[in-house]
């Protein structure tokens, strides 16, 4: 009987605490579904009031679009550089850290091939024709010329950094995540002691600041989401927005939808992941990615839902999802392999197997090095392709409707980051 008694009062506790943690949990769902639901209705809210055409309703979205990108740029340099440094630091030498590079890396790579040659079989089967000569040489008009003078070389040069304040006054990514790696790197080397500590808790005290300032922002976000609907309602409204060269559009709109639905769901599945469920509690980051048309800007909002949202571990998101940011361009390597071949098959250009096939790879290689921001790849692309006397006068006619293209790719670009960092998370939670 006493016996009975202990085993019923032993029991009770953990009964409570099963509860309880079930409760918790529930509350937590309950929560982001309110999130969500929050942020769909600022979608469409935002989207009817651009379709009224007043002058000073449109003006005001504009003002508080640009201020909310603005000040997620503002956090997302920081947020590259202490995430890294802090990362690198703390894991040192450990097997954990080149196990997170490496399949991080392999994910990456595997991904972004994936998308450009999605897009290749997608040109090949949908085949643009030639636009007219004349409305080719009118193109020329609308190309920045100073763009179309620099060659690759230049850019790779531009990433690495002569000054250690210049990568961060210009938000130059890649530039930021490489000193980034260095610092943290040393910090590893460095041998124990109390400046190194101090050193330690500085960094991490000031990445805790930084996470705080990031939660206040998503707090606040369906204003902003309300804001960049609103815009881009009034663009569609105003005609801004393009629909032309019909074939190439569909070809770079079909391959981002193809990857975005199909291809990366599929790497989810395979690794054992519920595509349907991490894209519902990413969403806010590619909403955010979509309205922004930047993977650096968007980078905060990434970090935070990845962590709060979809459970993933600190030391995987503050890691992987900086190097995703600046490596990880499933979009940007379509959009270069497709607009390279039709730039070049507008030029006259023989494309055999064998030409596309290396131009999928410097696709992707290309997409490497894209900094993150807005047009980076319409930019680099450019670069590219001026560097092979290719007509870029198309380039010129392919801008007004970029702005659609570049906010679907970066939309892609971060849900693959996502897709990758949840993979890594799951590949370590396994071993």
């Amino acid at each position: 009987m006493v016996k009975t008694i202990n085993d019923m009062g032993n029991r009770q506790p953990d009964s409570n605490a099963g509860s309880s943690k079930q409760k918790g949990v529930k509350k937590v769902k309950n929560k982001q579904t309110r999130q969500l639901m929050l942020w769909i209705g600022a979608l469409i809210v935002g989207a009817v009031l651009g379709m009224f055409g007043i002058s000073w309703l449109d003006g005001l979205m504009n003002f508080i679009a640009t201020v909310y990108t603005r000040l997620f740029q503002l956090l997302a340099v920081p947020t590259i550089a202490l995430a890294v440094i802090t990362t690198l630091a703390s894991l040192g030498n450990q097997a954990d850290t080149g196990k997170i590079f490496r399949h991080a890396i392999t994910y990456t790579l595997l991904t972004t091939i994936a998308a450009a040659a999605v897009g290749l079989v997608l040109y090949n089967i949908v085949s643009p024709g030639n636009l007219p000569t004349a409305l080719v040489q009118s193109g020329m008009a609308d190309v920045p010329q100073k763009l179309g003078e620099t060659s690759y070389y230049d850019h790779i040069l531009g990433v690495i950094p002569n000054n250690i304040i210049k990568p961060f006054a210009e938000g130059n990514v890649l530039s930021i995540l490489i000193l980034a790696a260095a610092a943290g790197i040393a910090l590893t080397k460095m041998p124990s002691s109390d400046k190194k500590e101090v050193v330690m808790k500085g960094l991490f005290g000031l990445q805790d600041l930084l996470f705080m300032l990031i939660h206040g922002l998503i707090w606040a976000l369906p204003l902003g989401i309300v804001a960049f609907a609103a815009q881009l309602s009034a663009q569609f409204s105003a005609g801004i927005v393009m629909a032309s060269l019909g074939k190439y559009v569909a070809v770079i709109l079909g391959g981002n939808v193809i990857q975005f639905f199909i291809i990366l769901p599929l790497f989810l599945l395979a690794r054992g992941l519920n595509p349907v469920r991490t894209l519902g509690k990413m969403m806010p980051a590619v909403l955010m990615a979509l309205f922004t048309k930047s993977s650096a800007a968007t980078l905060p909002v990434t970090m935070q839902t990845a962590e709060d949202r979809l459970g993933v571990s600190n030391q995987v998101s503050r890691f992987v999802l900086p190097i995703c940011t600046t490596i990880n361009m499933n979009g940007c390597a379509a959009f270069i392999l497709v607009t390279s071949l039709f730039l070049m098959q507008n030029g006259g250009m023989p494309l055999p197997w064998t030409t596309m096939i290396l131009w999928l790879f410097i696709s992707v290689i290309s997409a490497v090095g894209n900094a993150g921001g807005p047009m980076g790849c319409y930019f680099l692309t450019l670069s590219l392709m001026s560097g092979i006397n290719a007509p870029i006068g198309i380039m010129g006619i392919i801008l007004p409707i970029y702005t659609i293209i570049d906010m679907v790719e970066t939309a892609e670009n971060v849900w693959s980051d996502s897709c990758v960092c949840a993979m890594v998370d799951k590949d370590l939670k396994d071993q």
